[in-house]
């Protein structure tokens, strides 16, 4: 008779059940694994043996035979280690087949027994609860996979351990959901002294998940002032910490014990790769902009980027997912994030001083602004000009306003607009709103749609600019307080695009 355990292979965030079949025949001792196993499985029956071995077992005489099913599916990852032992044992008779056939298992064994920590738990345990069975994983991703309640989760540090909780000689108590403590946010906006129009184009952002690129020369505080904007975006809700811990879980980035509330603050170095940025690598890893789901993805010298990596972000910066498509496979990744972008105003940074620029002013800050091109241009809500301080207004200006006064006025703006997305898929902020909807809770009173309109006329707005200029007006408005957008918030809303 086979005896059977279940894990799980992963392609992109889902987690696809794979039956572990193993035979113990009459036969040449052998120990044979198919079922398209790559190098790290087809490794795994050395990593079982010596881990029995540990235990005080000895594997038979005999022709062991272990089929991955469905046959056809590539297996990846150490995470088989130990399906395949349980497999095993089941059908050695030291575990009930029935106990192990009720689990999905992953893990990978140590030489000595021990259960090592592998990637994936989170959507290991939510396709385990889909199947209606438990899961079993190594003790420090327990923790993570706890959120998913309903799926039983068995955390043992060692196979001994788990041999011993199936066959009742050393009952394990089920793993509790673990959240890890955001660590005291050190950097505060009053650091920044002046910079008055870009802390405020950052709260705009912040408060409605506009994109926001700020140009200045260098030392003018614009990477300053992005490192200050985790500190005023409100906490994830469960279900946004739980998606954003998905997409970290398959990159193995949960490796402190549960998941976090604290938003994403990814910055990649403009050397990034397409595959860096946008995913894949072997196995169609999440990107950084999936890592910076729900977060903020700050690129730095944006010019830098190379040309191919800044048209990929076009369309994930519109639809919120991004598909890395292989040939035998097309992997989707969630990827709704905060783009904040900084960048010299050319290659010298000085073209604004006329004492530093050099002699190509202002010709070579057009060569060096265009290589951002113009439909990714387009898709930033907010610009703005980020001008140097002198050394004299540093020693004059006052401690700016801190972060934690910044942060209660998104917070609330966040809840009105929780309130007015409330029910409606795919749009929590105002950045979401698009067609009917956008027209349902961004049309302006008549003085400011005619301002609108003439702008849109007078600056040759394109379509996607005129509906971002409205998003940003109804962001403006919610930190206002004010249910309708007046003349005002559009104002200020188009001078930051056309200002």
């Amino acid at each position: 008779m086979v005896a059977c355990a279940y894990t799980v292979a992963f392609q992109g965030l889902d987690a696809r059940l794979v039956e572990v079949q193993c035979a113990i025949t009459a036969g040449l001792p052998a120990f044979n694994l198919v079922g398209l196993p790559d190098k790290s499985v087809s490794e795994a029956k050395e990593r079982v043996r010596a881990a029995m071995v540990a235990m005080g077992l000895a594997l038979p005489a005999r022709r062991i035979t272990v089929n991955l099913s469905p046959a056809d599916q590539p297996k990846e990852g150490s995470h088989f280690d130990l399906p395949i032992a349980l497999a095993v044992l089941a059908e050695m008779d030291v575990l009930p087949r029935d106990l192990v056939a009720g689990f999905v298992a992953m893990g990978e064994l140590a030489l000595d027994g021990a259960l090592v920590s592998v990637a994936g738990a989170l959507p290991a345990a939510v396709a385990a609860a889909a199947a209606e069975r438990g899961l079993i994983c190594p003790a420090s991703r327990g923790a993570e996979a706890a959120w998913v309640g309903s799926a039983e989760v068995i955390a043992p540090d060692s196979l001994l351990a788990l041999v011993n909780h199936l066959t009742g000689k050393g009952v394990l108590g089920p793993a509790e959901p673990g959240l890890v403590a955001a660590p005291a946010e050190a950097r505060d906006l009053a650091d920044v002294r002046g910079q008055e129009k870009a802390k405020r184009a950052l709260e705009i952002a912040a408060a409605g998940r506009h994109h926001l690129l700020m140009v200045g020369p260098p030392g003018s505080g614009k990477s300053m002032l992005a490192a200050r904007l985790p500190g005023i975006l409100p906490p994830m809700d469960a279900t946004e910490a739980l998606e954003t811990s998905m997409v970290h879980s398959i990159a193995g980035l949960l490796d402190e014990g549960g998941i976090s509330r604290a938003r994403p603050f990814r910055e990649p170095h403009h050397t990034a790769s397409v595959a860096a940025i946008a995913g894949g690598g072997r196995g169609a890893k999440p990107g950084e902009i999936s890592l910076a789901h729900h977060g903020v993805l700050f690129l730095d010298e944006l010019p830098e980027f190379p040309r191919p990596v800044l048209e990929t972000l076009r369309q994930p910066i519109e639809t919120g997912e991004v598909v890395v498509a292989r040939a035998n496979a097309h992997v989707r990744y969630p990827c709704r994030f905060l783009l904040v972008a900084a960048a010299n105003p050319c290659r010298c940074g000085y073209m604004a001083d006329p004492a530093r620029a050099c002699a190509r002013a202002p010709d070579c800050g057009a060569e060096y602004m265009g290589r951002i091109s113009g439909p990714l241009l387009d898709r930033f809500d907010l610009r703005v000009e980020v001008p140097a301080v002198s050394i004299d207004e540093l020693g004059g200006l006052a401690r700016g306003e801190p972060s934690a006064a910044v942060a209660a006025r998104v917070a609330v703006a966040r809840e009105i607009q929780r309130g007015r997305f409330a029910g409606i898929e795919g749009a929590r902020v105002n950045a979401d709103a698009e067609g009917a909807l956008l027209g349902l809770i961004a049309t302006p009173e008549p003085e400011g749609l005619a301002l609108l309109r003439d702008l849109a006329e007078r600056f040759h707005l394109s379509a996607r600019a005129y509906h971002r200029v409205l998003r940003v007006a109804r962001t403006i408005a919610d930190l206002d307080g004010a249910p309708v957008i007046a003349r005002r918030h559009v104002a200020e809303a188009a001078g930051y695009r056309i200002g």
